[in-house]
């Protein structure tokens, strides 16, 4: 990822995540492990595909992540996830990680960047298109309603 792909400040999408990051998130080198992180980007990325009217989503894929800064004990992320395609069955969202340091000289930084995909799923787990799940929701609604 090249520099003139980092997102600036203010960030793109919506906050979705506030997390800070604990010692028992850590590696051997005082940093947090960068599957923690990932951990993080992967629930920030469902909630926002679950946006689009499906409660189960189930993530098929993540796109490389290159960590652009490392990540310490009590720095909180904060991750944003935005939407970048729709399909019938399927979403690609992206999600950005920023770090606040309270350490002078206490600002946000750039992380990461990784855009996910995740399948619309229906009761018996197999895939259903996003049309369904909000026609599916809208009966469930309607049925607690009556």
């Amino acid at each position: 990822m090249s520099d003139e792909n980092i997102p600036s400040h203010p960030r793109t999408g919506e906050p979705i995540i506030r997390v800070m990051m604990m010692p028992r998130d850590t590696n051997a080198h005082g940093t947090i492990f960068g599957g923690v992180i990932l951990s993080y980007i992967d629930q920030a990325g469902a909630i926002e595909a679950r946006k689009l009217g499906c409660a189960r989503v189930v993530t098929v894929a993540m796109d490389s992540v290159d960590f652009k800064h490392p990540v310490f004990v009590g720095d909180v992320l904060t991750l944003y996830g935005e939407t970048i395609h729709i399909g019938r069955t399927s979403a690609r969202v992206r999600v950005n990680v920023f770090a606040e340091r309270f350490e002078p000289p206490c600002e946000s930084e750039f992380v990461t960047t990784a855009e996910l995909v995740f399948v619309a799923i229906g009761e018996d787990r197999r895939p259903i298109t996003f049309q369904e799940c909000r026609v599916r929701q809208s009966e469930k609604l309607s049925e607690k309603k009556a």
